[in-house]
């Protein structure tokens, strides 16, 4: 008898098991599809036809060429967004030029949210100021006697939940601090450039 009772122990857990795990694994996988789902199809993306992330800027946008902007490609801008903000700045300044060794060289908010491309030497929404203070693009311009030689340019997208009370003109910082708290999706472009 306590064989039988053991073994139908041992069973009834047998069984148990396979349920609960039958069922945790379902729910993973069904949780896991769901938000795979959901971030393909409401991805930021932000591409440009002029250079690959990670890739070669060509001179044309730089102080070597022509001096305007890339074009850009938006994509998977979320429902929940009212505007987008887009900032482009340099990490690779030498410390003797700038301290802080940013330079900002785009800077735009306000952009309407169905926005699908900023067009090359064009602008859409309010101009923020650039490390110059200039209200325009600043193409990429490494000074080649500094390392390192070639620079990294940042181009960060940004999908917000609201317009920013901004006027034109104000710096980086500001709009950063206003952003704080309303960043629905980000993502960013990288380009390179060496002179």
């Amino acid at each position: 008898m306590r064989v039988l009772v053991a073994g139908g122990i041992v069973v009834a857990l047998a069984a148990l098991a396979l349920f609960f795990n039958t069922s945790f694994m379902r729910g993973v996988d069904n949780g896991y599809n769901r938000i795979t789902t959901t971030m393909a199809t409401g991805t930021l993306t932000l591409t440009s036809s002029a250079f690959a992330h990670n890739g070669r800027i060509p001179s044309k946008f730089t102080c070597d060429g022509e001096q305007v902007n890339p074009p850009l490609a938006i994509g998977g801008v979320p429902a929940a967004a009212r505007s987008l903000a887009l900032i482009m700045d340099d990490p690779d300044v030498p410390k003797q030029l700038r301290p802080d060794g940013i330079f900002d060289h785009w800077i735009l908010f306000n952009i309407p949210p169905e926005t699908k491309e900023i067009a090359s030497g064009v602008t859409v929404g309010v101009p923020g100021a650039n490390g110059a203070g200039k209200i325009e693009y600043t193409g990429p311009c490494p000074p080649p006697q500094y390392e390192p030689s070639t620079h990294r340019y940042f181009f960060k997208l940004y999908a917000l939940d609201t317009e920013l009370p901004l006027p034109a003109g104000v710096s980086k910082k500001q709009i950063e601090k206003a952003m704080a708290g309303h960043i629905v999706a980000e993502t960013q472009l990288v380009g390179l450039y060496k002179r």
